[in-house]
């Protein structure tokens, strides 16, 4: 009598922990939240100039701006751009991450200026941003010609976006 007691509510134990694990659960995705719960500053951005494979100049972007500049993504797929170009600007846009997860989409129009002049211009400098790292404490986007077939005299210019986690206030 005890074994079969025993056996019962072994069973009952089997059939609530597949109950409880058979659940659904919420449909969250990991990078998505890892990039929407922070903020994110620029800590570097460089520009690398290519003929075909080999790097012919890299240039290291605006190490004298004194101006922080934040990137934040927002769960509802808002996001803004805190100074871009070390512009006083606050821009806004939307955000999407392509189906493979690799590419980050930003529609957000930026001002900048162009190297070497004062001249103002208006941008989209994120619209396409493949994703080389993510973690918890930092982001690295590369944006310009990412092709991933070139020609070996083919002229490409990939700018690369470091940025670090933000504390949130």
């Amino acid at each position: 009598m005890k074994f079969k007691i025993r056996l019962l509510f072994l069973f009952v134990v089997a059939a609530v922990g597949l109950l409880v694990n058979s659940c659904k659960k919420n449909n969250q995705d990991y990078i998505e939240t890892l990039i929407a719960q922070n903020q994110w500053q620029l800590s570097s951005a460089k520009v690398t100039t290519y003929v075909g494979s080999t790097a012919t100049s890299v240039l290291t972007l605006d190490t004298a701006c004194l101006v922080t500049q934040i990137f934040k993504f927002n769960t509802d797929n808002t996001c803004t751009y805190t100074n871009f170009d070390c512009l006083p600007q606050a821009t806004k846009g939307t955000w999407a991450l392509s189906q493979d997860r690799l590419f980050l989409n930003v529609n957000m129009t930026c001002k900048d200026t162009i190297a070497r002049t004062d001249t103002t211009t208006h941008s989209k400098p994120f619209l396409t941003a493949r994703i080389v790292n993510l973690g918890q404490y930092s982001l690295i986007l590369q944006t310009g010609n990412l092709e991933t077939y070139y020609s070996p005299t083919q002229i490409r210019v990939v700018y690369q976006w470091g940025f670090v986690r933000v504390k949130s206030q």
